[in-house]
């Protein structure tokens, strides 16, 4: 049996995991390395890949800099979050915000720290990547559709940053991006309709606010438009294995969000198509394997 303090010691590392949304973390930097294996460099060797220190150090780079992202947008919204999300915001209060803040530098100071190590340009790129996540967590949130606009770009940006690294500036790596980015900034927008009372309640300016859900539900029916083309694209013009079962499964399940989304009344209801996005995004990243399913099977680090 563990003793109380110990047991508190646990809940506080679970409430500390909460708040940085460690799930997440580990999901991007797996999309980072498998990115990098089967779309980026698909022809450099897998050990060269796997071992490669410079890729290590950014990958590390960005999961200590999108926790501390986590932490100072849980930080700004405690209040809000009360509200919206009860259950996981009582956890989340077991980190006092006085720790949370003091952890927050530090993963801040660690991220720039790895960044140095390869060079002073990832240094300028992880340092504007902080502070645009702080501008965004304190400043641009409030705004509306700006503030979507520039959280979907946050969310991609670790991607962005090891496609640079790699230099591969092949067409089917933007349409991937394009995807991705397409279906997050829709994400974001489905979490202001779940986030009502919440932002009513702290007088936010968000779309579904100030100009109703319905215009809100307008405007993610268009993003979703807008993401077939390039799932379309990707099966019909572009060699990715069998990853095209994943964008055919993809507009199966776009589609019927869509039919969800207009009947639609609660936030419980928007939790759903909350998920139903966030399944498609996390499925895409495993479905990378699928481009080259020999390179999976038979490939020997």
């Amino acid at each position: 049996m563990l003793s109380r303090k110990n047991k508190l010691l646990l809940f506080k590392l679970l409430s500390l995991f909460s708040v940085v949304r460690g799930y997440n973390i580990l999901v991007i930097t797996l999309a980072q390395y498998l990115a990098s294996i089967y779309i980026l460099a698909p022809d450099v060797p897998l050990r060269k890949v796997v071992f490669d220190l410079n890729l290590f150090l950014i990958v590390t780079a960005s999961a200590l800099t999108i926790a501390g992202g986590y932490i100072i947008n849980n930080f700004y919204d405690a209040e809000k979050d009360l509200i919206n999300k009860p259950t996981k915001s009582m956890l989340d209060r077991l980190v006092s915000q006085r720790f949370k803040l003091t952890t927050y530098f530090i993963l801040n100071f660690l991220a720039v720290l790895a960044a140095s190590y390869i060079s002073f340009r990832a240094v300028l790129f992880f340092s504007a990547y902080i502070f645009g996540i702080w501008f965004y967590s304190h400043k641009l949130k409030r705004i509306p559709f700006l503030g979507n606009l520039v959280s979907a770009t946050l969310a991609i940006a670790p991607f962005f940053v090891v496609f640079v690294y790699y230099r591969n500036f092949e067409t089917v790596i933007f349409v991937h991006a394009l995807f991705l980015f397409l279906l997050i900034l829709a994400r974001e927008m489905i979490k202001d309709l779940e986030s009502i009372p919440g932002d009513l309640a702290q007088n936010r300016n968000t779309i579904p606010i100030t100009y109703g859900p319905k215009v809100s539900k307008l405007m993610i029916t268009f993003l979703i438009g807008l993401t077939l083309i390039p799932a379309l694209l990707l099966i019909r013009s572009f060699d990715i294995g069998y990853m095209y079962l994943y964008f055919m499964g993809s507009i199966v399940f776009l589609i019927i969000f869509l039919v969800l989304l207009w009947k639609a009344e609660s936030q419980k209801h928007y939790v759903w198509l909350h998920n139903i996005l966030k399944f498609i995004i996390v499925a895409g990243v495993f479905s990378i394997l699928l481009i080259n399913v020999d390179l999976v099977l038979n490939r020997i680090l």
